[in-house]
């Protein structure tokens, strides 16, 4: 397990772990030149079907319901950087209070959600996961409602990626997001 204050020194630092099962799932400390960010202001953009569905409350919405239950959802594909011991590592961060998750459920069944670290008022996503349509986005809206109710500034998403695009994601060079980290751990 990689000891929580290492973890936290180097996400304030603007790194973060992933490990690579191509070579056994040694873990390596990731700092991109660029990083996507998730707009927290007015530039949040959601298409008018999915707040749509977002208002009629198809899904029930939950935070820290099921954490482990969410990040081995997130494990769950071909290739992944989630091993074994970046669950174990994260599901001690949740029971410190500093990894959360944000769910949608259905039925009384998880649907998707995500997983990520929060530090002062900056929020970093890890990863998120779906297995019925949209709910993985459903999600995202919550934490980013919430976030903003909880006066965060910074919400990473690490990389840009189709998913989140839609929402008005972009990137940023190093530079600039050592500066808006800088703000959010004031």
């Amino acid at each position: 397990m990689i000891p929580i204050e290492e973890i936290i020194i180097a996400y304030t630092q603007g790194y973060f772990p992933m490990s690579h099962p191509e070579e056994n799932n040694k873990i390596y400390w990731h700092q991109p030149k660029k990083r996507g960010i998730i707009p927290l202001d007015h530039n949040f953009t959601i298409s008018k079907n999915l707040k749509k569905l977002y208002e009629q409350n198809k899904f029930e919405l939950r935070q820290n319901h099921s954490f482990e239950q969410v990040i081995k959802k997130c494990s769950e594909r071909k290739e992944t950087w989630i091993s074994d011991e970046i669950i174990e590592t994260y599901c001690q961060l949740h029971k410190k209070g500093i990894a959360y998750s944000f769910e949608a459920w259905q039925n009384g069944n998880l649907a998707g959600g995500l997983y990520g670290v929060a530090i002062k008022k900056a929020f970093f996503g890890e990863s998120m996961f779906y297995e019925v349509s949209n709910a993985s986005k459903i999600a995202l809206i919550f934490l980013v409602e919430t976030l903003r109710h909880n006066n965060f500034i910074l919400l990473d998403s690490q990389y840009i990626n189709n998913h989140i695009l839609q929402f008005g994601a972009y990137e940023v060079a190093h530079q600039k997001y050592m500066q808006l980290l800088n703000e959010a751990l004031i």
